[in-house]
């Protein structure tokens, strides 16, 4: 360190006194060098000495500072018994990542918590609850005080511990589970267009930053931790809940909400908006109120079906006996979720009740370039089945229905197809009639009794076009119509067929009556060669039992039919080759002989 210049001889200061044993002119200053003439030689080795003990002592005191400041962490600083005096801190860090290691045991086993009158054990990994090694030995190298205190002291130093606010919270809130005391949210609930308040109450639960900070703390000391339980309040109180039900919810079903479009008015109807308007809280009990889009879209169902028109895709057809696309069209959607948010603006008015509704165009899904592109080119397979009746018979009706419903379906790769689905609701509304369905075992009359014939005729269809099975359900009884094994029945909405276009082609599906048959046609790209079926004889034949049934118009008599078990194989071939077989099992239960009488005595 560079000293300061020493004083010249005529800066020092004159000292003024009588001389004793010294030489001095009468009120002059003292010289200091030679003795007096009367004084003793022995003064100046006094002097000498005493000069060389300060030295002495200043050397040692020297030694003991640097012994003292050492390293950047005092000396005798402990962390949980680690000793990180006199080390740098990259070699406190060292130290103590590799004393924590040895205490792993210690640091990661079960931590007591008691939440209320339980105590539960939580793992201090799953909230988060680490050592900030770095932060702590920053605190660590901060921990000393004077040179006495660090030449020495000791001292042991909290480590800085962590944990993860969220996770904790988390962890605690299940664990204390039913025990906590849930608040009431506040809320505005609709009774048809009648609003009530729901005042909100006060909980007994956990507060995050609180539970973390407990944990933090007591995670090494004292066992086992009392987490706290606070009394929680919504933040919507019961005041503001009758202020929303006088300001909002009443005033926003008093009457119509008027939404002007160009092609035409909306009207909302006060039950619509009853079911749209949200007025509940979110976690902390605070109602922001909106309209739940998906919630008035559907409340608006009937009046948005005369503005709205929905965009049909591309799809294809059957035309002078070859495949023709069919070109999509635009459709036009009143933007609901803005009218969402509009509506709010007026809901608490009571004149002025009008909104300027947005209509936004909507494109097909699919192009008519996306068909084209898809390889419908050729006739992949196509099946018939037989029916009697003719077309005026009610079956056979339902079965001409059903088929033309599904004429012009189109799959694309990858999609399944369910007849569900696809045609929907089949009931008398729909057009379909009483005729022989199984029901419990016996015959009796149904609305869409014979659609499982034409189900067997799709199924058989996709089948022989080598299309993936995805549902299919043979029927109880056999009937000779139908190929054994490979048909199919359906019963919405617990049995339904369904297939998927495992192909990389879309796939369309073609139908055709006469007034015996039904066929179904099967339109793409040929996979494989062909697709044909081996069946394995019949076995455990069983034979019919005679029931007798009451008679009257719901009963159907039946001349009985055995019950057998047998399986089929699907046979793949390509190239000349068996690629694949698919095996396919069956038991008929043999069908009674119902006979619509009373039985014999």
């Amino acid at each position: 360190m560079t000293q300061p210049p020493r004083p010249f001889a005529d800066d020092a200061p004159t000292v003024q006194f009588s001389a004793v044993g010294g030489q001095a002119a009468p009120g002059g200053p003292v010289t200091y060098g030679e003795p007096a003439p009367d004084q003793p030689k022995r003064s100046r080795a006094r002097i000498l000495l005493a000069g060389g003990i300060t030295a002495v002592v200043l050397v040692a005191v020297g030694g003991s500072v640097a012994y003292g400041y050492a390293g950047e962490v005092p000396r005798g600083t402990t962390v949980l018994g680690i000793d990180l005096g006199a080390q740098s801190r990259s070699e406190a860090a060292a130290a103590l990542r590799a004393g924590l290691t040895e205490q792993a045991e210690r640091l990661e086993a079960p931590l007591p918590v008691r939440l209320g009158e339980r105590v539960v054990e939580i793992t201090p990994a799953d909230v988060g609850l680490a050592i900030d090694v770095d932060a702590t030995v920053a605190a660590a190298a901060e921990s000393g005080g004077g040179p006495f205190s660090r030449i020495f002291g000791s001292r042991n130093v909290a480590p800085v511990v962590t944990i993860d606010t969220a996770k904790a919270d988390e962890v605690l809130r299940a664990a204390l589970g039913k025990d906590a005391q849930a608040m009431t949210m506040p809320a505005v609930t609709f009774s048809g267009t009648t609003p009530k308040a729901v005042h909100p109450k006060p909980g007994l639960g956990l507060d995050p930053e609180k539970s973390a900070q407990t944990l933090r703390e007591g995670w090494l000391g004292i066992r086992p931790v009392p987490v706290p339980l606070v009394e929680i309040h919504p933040a919507t109180s019961a005041e503001e809940v009758d202020k929303l039900v006088a300001e909002l919810a009443r005033p926003a079903v008093a009457g119509p909400v008027t939404v002007t479009t160009d092609r035409g008015d909306v009207t909302v109807p006060p039950a619509a908006i009853a079911k749209s308007l949200v007025l509940t809280a979110d976690k902390t009990g605070k109602i922001n109120p909106k309209v739940d889009e998906k919630k008035l879209r559907a409340a608006l169902a009937t009046p948005l079906g005369k503005v709205e028109v929905q965009a049909k895709d591309a799809t294809m057809t059957i035309s002078g006996g070859k495949p023709a696309v069919v070109p999509g069209a635009d459709g036009h959607r009143l933007d609901t979720a803005k009218l969402s948010t509009d509506l709010l603006g007026v809901l608490p008015k009571a004149d002025g009740r009008t909104v300027a509704g947005t209509m936004a165009t909507t494109k097909p899904k699919v192009t008519a370039e996306d068909v084209a592109k898809l390889g419908v080119k050729e006739k992949v397979s196509s099946f018939t089945t037989n029916f009697t009746g003719g077309l005026t018979s009610a079956r056979s009706q339902n079965i001409v229905l059903v088929s033309k419903e599904t004429k012009g379906a189109f799959v694309m790769p990858g999609k399944v197809f369910s007849l569900n689905t696809h045609t929907g609701e089949r009931s008398y509304p729909q057009g379909y009639k009483d005729a022989p369905t199984i029901v419990g075992g016996k015959l009796v009359p149904g609305a869409g009794g014979g659609v499982s014939q034409f189900v067997t005729t799709l199924f058989n269809a996709t089948y022989y076009a080598g299309l993936e099975d995805v549902e299919h359900k043979p029927h109880s009884y056999y009937f000779s119509r139908y190929p054994s094994v490979i048909e199919s029945t359906i019963y919405p909405p617990h049995l339904d067929f369904r297939f998927r276009n495992n192909t990389p082609y879309g796939v369309l599906i073609d139908t055709s009556y006469t007034s015996s048959s039904i066929t179904v046609t099967i339109w793409s790209t040929k996979i494989y060669d062909s697709v044909t079926t081996e069946w394995g004889p019949r076995r455990n034949i069983t034979k019919p039992v005679t029931k007798y049934l009451d008679p009257g118009p719901s009963c159907i008599a039946t001349s009985g039919i055995d019950g057998f078990s047998q399986e089929a194989w699907r046979i793949f071939r390509k190239d000349g080759k068996e690629t694949k077989r698919e095996k396919f099992s069956w038991t008929y239960q043999a069908e009674p002989r119902f006979i619509c009488a009373k039985p014999p005595a």
